[in-house]
């Protein structure tokens, strides 16, 4: 990416902010009124947070609104994909960047709903504190999740699947979530464990050493049955090919459920390598598929292409008390990098 002068994008900056506080179009609406009408500050009763309910309400507010009004600019200026980049952490800058670079700089806007927010208690001092919430995009129930560093930022996205539907989240007499810890036992899968879980499932399927720990589905089972069958028909015809799922280094957030489970969201890079093996296709070369068409000039590859996809994910993992396989509810994902020869 070109560096443009700190001026220039601060003023594009300024101005988006603008327009995003003034715009009440098709950006996501304002706060409830029960949202609003929460004190952002804590009562001389109630324990300091690190956020409240209603500061989570305007959060939500604020990236979305602000996401619309840069992918309504449909500009090819790189200090725009800058900002959009930089409302977003974890596997959703990824897919941000995706988003504009496939598409010319104009990335599909989105309409979001009056959110639903699962808010854990953070005490004043938690360095990373995150919320969640659920609210529709585009018409579709949308699970979203925000973590701060220095300010708030849009994490991870997930649009739950047909059929699926947001467990009831634990809270308490305030309305708080309960955040479990990575390592948190007491569910049948821990959450710093369901990525690689959900990464060998979706490799192995029902044959490998975590057969049963997610339930067969599009994304566990189906997905280790097609890259099976795709491996043989490659060999077939000169060419080797694998796909591999892979535990992100980004963060894993997990919301205690009423029945004493957890909601789990978390990422996956899965990396596609198709390798032309014999003479004949060589010459035929690798095909590029239409979805990573944007990446390169040629529509073949002479002798190895790697596709690299980033996917975010929600799953419902069972109490250790009534232990049952976990089920993937909400899914987001595409291509977002690529490389071949």
């Amino acid at each position: 990416m070109r560096v443009y002068g700190r001026r220039k994008v601060l003023a594009l900056a300024a101005g988006v902010l603008a327009a995003a506080t003034a715009c009440t179009g098709n950006a996501a609406p304002p706060p409830s009124k029960a949202a609003a009408s929460s004190s952002a500050s804590p009562s001389p009763t109630a324990p300091a947070v690190a956020i409240t309910q209603a500061e989570a309400a305007q959060e939500f507010f604020k990236v979305t609104v602000t996401d619309d009004r840069l992918r309504r600019v449909k500009s090819p200026f790189e200090g725009l994909l800058g900002m959009a980049v930089d409302l977003t952490t974890g596997g959703e800058t990824e897919l941000t960047k995706a988003a504009y670079l496939s598409t010319g700089y104009a990335p599909l806007r989105h309409t979001w709903g009056t959110p639903t927010l699962f808010v854990p208690r953070w005490a004043p001092n938690e360095p990373a504190p995150w919320f969640s919430a659920l609210a529709t995009r585009d018409g579709s129930p949308a699970l979203l999740t925000f973590a701060k560093s220095d300010r708030w930022r849009l994490s991870s996205v997930t649009l739950l699947l047909p059929g699926q539907q947001l467990p009831a989240i634990q809270q308490d007499a305030d309305g708080y979530a309960t955040a479990l810890a990575s390592d948190d036992k007491s569910i049948t899968i821990s959450p710093q464990f369901m990525g690689p879980v959900h990464a060998s499932v979706a490799e192995t399927g029902s044959a490998g050493v975590t057969a049963g720990l997610v339930a067969a589905g599009p994304y566990t089972t189906d997905v280790a049955k097609q890259i099976a069958t795709q491996r043989l028909e490659a060999k077939s015809t000169g060419y080797s090919y694998d796909s591999i799922f892979s535990p992100d280094s980004f963060p894993v957030y997990a919301l205690r459920t009423k029945d004493g489970g957890a909601l789990i969201q978390y990422s996956l890079s899965r990396t596609t390598t198709t390798t032309a093996e014999t003479k004949a296709a060589m010459d035929e070369g690798v095909p590029v598929p239409a979805s990573a068409a944007w990446l390169f000039k040629d529509s073949r590859q002479r002798r190895t292409l790697r596709l690299i996809e980033t996917h975010q994910y929600a799953s419902v993992v069972p109490s250790l008390k009534a232990p049952a396989p976990a089920d993937v509810i909400a899914h987001d994902g595409a291509l977002t990098r690529a490389t071949g020869q």
